[in-house]
C-alpha cells in the first residue's frame, strides 16, 4: 500500500471548493491520510497554489511537527492546534 492523502470536501484533481478559498470562508479543509512509511515520526503539510497568477507558487500555509501517530486534520484548524503543532 502507498501513502495517500485525501479530503472528504473534494476529490483528487478537483478544484478546491470556494469555502476553503479567500473568496469563501478561507478555512482549511478536512484532511485524512493512511499508510505512512514505517517509522514515520512526524508529518509536514504545505498548501501551495500553483495556479496563482504570479511567477512562483503561492504558499497559503505550512504546518509541521504533526505527530506520526495522527491520521488527519479537521476542517478549520483552530489556532490552538497550531500551538500543538507548528504553523506558518
Amino acid at each position: 500500500m502507498s501513502f495517500t492523502l485525501s479530503s472528504s470536501a473534494f476529490q483528487a484533481n478537483e478544484r478546491i471548493p470556494k469555502k476553503y478559498t479567500g473568496d469563501g470562508e478561507d478555512v482549511s479543509p478536512p484532511l485524512q491520510w493512511k499508510n505512512p512509511p514505517a517509522g514515520t515520526k512526524s508529518f509536514a503539510l504545505i498548501c501551495d497554489d500553483p495556479d496563482a497568477p504570479r511567477p512562483e507558487p503561492w504558499v497559503h500555509w505550512v504546518i509541521y511537527n504533526i505527530p506520526g501517530t495522527e491520521t488527519g486534520l479537521p476542517e478549520h484548524i483552530p489556532q490552538q492546534v497550531c500551538i500543538s503543532f507548528t504553523c506558518m
